[in-house]
């Protein structure tokens, strides 16, 4: 019983030392990506925003996502495909920092370009960038206030 005890709290401290706050750990902290988190949940992304990276990440509040018609919501979640275009649209592959950001054409993970203006502050498409340079070990969170859809 004791060598047991022993080696789940040797484990437990293992694991608890190796848990780094990643995308997705960084999202559900913040408490303002409910949405989001649950999309990326549906999508299947979890492990991949998990994963190594690094990753920008344009993400809509649970606000930007309440701006979406619920039935539209309702149906982007349950279509996998389209869902993981969206999130993926999302994406930046490297971490960009808002001191690099530069007007112009973005290629996100989803394949698309982005456009990001720099004018009057910074947008992504039609979003406003409203906080930016969230520090996740595996990236960096930019927050937007709309979601973007990929042409």
């Amino acid at each position: 019983m004791k060598k047991t005890l022993i080696a789940s709290l040797i484990a437990f401290g293992a694991l608890s030392s190796a848990h780094a706050k990643d995308i997705v750990d960084t999202a559900i902290a913040a408490g303002s990506f409910k949405t989001l988190v649950t999309a990326i949940q549906a999508a299947g992304l979890v492990d991949t925003l998990k994963g190594p990276g690094p990753f920008t990440v344009f993400a809509p509040t649970d606000e930007a996502f309440a701006k979406v018609p619920k039935a539209d919501l309702d149906a982007l979640l349950k279509d996998k495909a389209k869902l993981t275009a969206v999130l993926t649209y999302h994406v930046v592959p490297g971490k960009v920092m808002a001191k690099d950001v530069t007007a112009g054409m973005v290629k996100t993970v989803q394949g698309s370009s982005l456009t990001v203006g720099t004018t009057g502050g910074v947008t992504v498409d039609q979003a406003k960038v409203t906080a930016t340079d969230i520090a996740a070990d595996n990236g960096v969170i930019h927050v937007i206030d709309t979601v973007v859809m990929p042409q």
